[in-house]
């Protein structure tokens, strides 16, 4: 499958929040914050399992980013 930039350091992104405008912060990939054990889970096997449909397929990476601000979560979906 493909590879994410964000996860190799190859690109960095600060999405604008939704609620109060202000840069959020990239907090990892979801998957990573299931559990203890999910950070070594290989990458592709959590995409089959984590509720999402379509990131396999689509080449993406579920990304969670937080508002330092106010404390909003979004998730958007890095292409790999």
């Amino acid at each position: 499958m493909g590879m994410c930039p964000i996860c190799n350091g190859l690109k960095t992104i600060s999405p604008t929040c939704p609620d109060c405008g202000r840069k959020m912060k990239n907090m990892g990939r979801e998957a990573e914050l299931y559990d203890d054990y999910s950070p070594y889970m290989p990458i592709d096997q959590m995409k089959l399992e984590d509720g999402y449909p379509d990131d396999y397929a689509n080449e993406e990476c579920p990304h969670i980013f937080n508002c330092p601000v106010c404390g909003t979560s979004k998730v958007l979906f890095i292409k790999e």
